[in-house]
């Protein structure tokens, strides 16, 4: 596996985004064998191999290192298993395919508001019924995690092939864990979310395999992907003041407030964050600096990314064979 391999999502709205977000980027996916391939290259990227698999086939193939870097969501990722750092490092948050992973509970049930109440009525139903209760759920990993870490022990998990958030009603469960982006389809289930049962805030993210066989020209193909994917977000919080080079001494007296506050100083020019561009513009005005002309950069690059320095740490790459 010398060629940089990457999986995205073969279908859906997850789909969708990644291809847009990776065209944001400046990389096209370019689909091979038509419209239904599922093995494209990615424009930019020379030499990158692309899968399109299912979300939890993406974390399966990361998961056994057939794969090298993957966009797929946390939820996936984390229902491999409680130890999947060890063998699967999150990258990059990707700010798309958010979702909840949550414990939700009858609506009717008015008495249970939080884990502690579920701990109760857990114990409760198995002392009325001589049987455990039932959490329907697709997230058995993480169910069991989170139900140890919060003392609740009388349920038993029951695999949920069809809508989860159906269970309860159908009498196949008394509880559920499912993810979740607005709570709407558990209101119209008549479901509640239980207040201190979110167990994972979930989004999309770009992962690395550590299992894979990382080659050198895979290793500087991942780099050179996440250089410019970081630049690109870098640009995106900042804007560009520029001033005339003679003033240049009145306006770093006049901007060091918001150095502290993380804009960076370059010669004639002050990178900020938008929000924070009018005011700089008065304080600047105010100390005689002007005109001032305000750009947008494209991308901002650094020469490092500590993000892959740490990758290269974790796989045992030496700073020469990266």
């Amino acid at each position: 596996m010398s060629a940089l391999s990457i999986a995205i999502p073969s279908k859906g709205r997850l789909k969708e985004q990644a291809e847009s977000w990776l065209a944001d980027s400046g990389f096209r996916v370019e689909i091979d064998g038509g419209a239904r391939g599922y093995t494209a290259s990615l424009k930019g990227l020379p030499g990158a191999e692309v899968r399109l698999l299912s979300a939890s086939d993406i974390a399966a193939a990361l998961d056994q290192g057939e794969i090298h870097l993957g966009v797929t969501g946390e939820d996936v990722i984390r229902e491999r298993g409680g130890d999947v750092d060890n063998r699967v490092m999150l990258l990059r948050a990707l700010g798309f395919g958010r979702a909840d992973l949550v414990v939700a509970a009858p609506q009717s049930w008015i008495d249970v508001e939080t884990m502690a109440d579920v701990e109760e009525v857990a114990h409760l139903y198995l002392a009325r019924t001589g049987q455990r209760m039932r959490v329907a759920t697709k997230y058995g990993v993480q169910t069991r995690t989170f139900f140890a870490q919060r003392g609740v022990a009388d349920y038993r998990i029951v695999d949920s092939a069809g809508a989860t958030e159906g269970a309860p009603a159908a009498g196949a469960a008394e509880l559920i864990v499912d993810i979740t982006t607005t709570g709407a389809t558990l209101a119209a289930n008549n479901l509640k979310i239980v207040a201190d049962g979110v167990i994972l805030k979930s989004e999309a993210q770009l992962a690395a395999a550590l299992h894979a066989d990382w080659s050198r020209e895979a290793f500087i193909s991942a780099r050179r992907l996440m250089r410019v994917v970081e630049g690109r977000g870098r640009a995106k919080g900042l804007s560009a003041m520029r001033w005339p080079a003679e003033l240049d001494g009145p306006a770093a007296r006049a901007s060091k407030p918001f150095i502290a506050r993380g804009a960076t100083r370059q010669t004639d020019a002050l990178w900020i964050p938008p929000a924070d561009m009018f005011d700089a513009m008065d304080i600047l005005a105010d100390a005689g600096v002007g005109p001032i002309s305000v750009g947008r950069p494209d991308y901002v690059f650094e020469a490092t990314s500590p993000v892959m320095e740490a990758l290269a740490t974790r796989l045992g790459l030496s700073v020469e064979s990266k």
